[in-house]
């Protein structure tokens, strides 16, 4: 069975990394996201990841507290190389190659980014890594993850979540609350879906990335949803609301 796409660009949250724990990084799941990836890798298909870091630091969290926002952004940066090195460790455990690029000079720990290097290496089949954010302040990783897919020219990002999709409302409050199967960009925008942030949709819809939004805790969704199937919400510009 071949596979959707050739470039795909996956948004991982910070929160993710941590599974049931209320801090810091869970190994177990790591290593099932490390195992995941590598089944896809086994395709072909080349894969760059954007990794938070609110399993660690919420630099609006902080901000909210009387931190000067611009730091505590920073700080935040820092959290996600964190991660992006816990990743790139699975990953490398198990035989993937793996780069990690930062937006922030840390030429001890990883590359900086550059735009034609990442595309190279997703070209020699291994995956990329970007940590530090945009590297600038009052921006989230979710319009990072908006502005790399654009730059690297991924054919979609996949935003995996703890949930199964986008709904009308909150489905931890509200049990009836209804799963969207597809979206437009401009009902996710009008409608306040909080998704990702506006920032980062107004990018995917000026490209024409679509989203697909599903379930990381499912084991295999990283590979159904690269293969094709029916899983979780798609929000794209040819899409219909359903």
């Amino acid at each position: 069975m071949g596979t959707n796409y050739r470039r795909v660009l996956l948004k991982l949250s910070g929160e993710a990394l941590m599974g049931n724990m209320g801090y810091g990084i869970d190994p177990e799941v790591v290593k099932g996201i490390a195992e995941e990836l590598a089944e896809v890798v086994a395709t072909g298909v080349q894969v760059a990841i954007v990794v938070g870091g609110g399993n660690i630091f919420r630099g609006v969290k902080a901000a909210s507290a009387g931190m000067d926002r611009a730091t505590a952004d920073y700080i935040g940066m820092i959290a996600t190389v964190m991660n992006a090195m816990t990743l790139q460790d699975s990953l490398e455990r198990i035989g993937i190659q793996t780069r990690v690029q930062t937006a922030i000079a840390m030429q001890e720990l990883a590359e900086p980014y550059i735009r034609r290097r990442a595309i190279r290496h997703l070209e020699k089949g291994r995956v990329v890594i970007f940590g530090a954010g945009s590297g600038n302040p009052f921006f989230t990783t979710d319009t990072t993850a908006a502005l790399r897919a654009a730059e690297i020219e991924a054919e979609v990002i996949f935003k995996a979540t703890k949930v199964d999709g986008i709904y009308d409302a909150d489905p931890e409050i509200y049990p009836d609350a209804k799963r969207y199967k597809t979206l437009t960009y401009a009902h996710v925008l009008a409608q306040d879906l909080r998704v990702m942030d506006s920032t980062a949709i107004a990018l995917c819809k000026e490209n024409n990335i679509p989203i697909l939004v599903f379930d990381l805790t499912t084991r295999g969704n990283i590979h159904r949803a690269v293969m094709g199937e029916s899983i979780g919400t798609l929000v794209g510009g040819s899409c219909e609301i359903s």
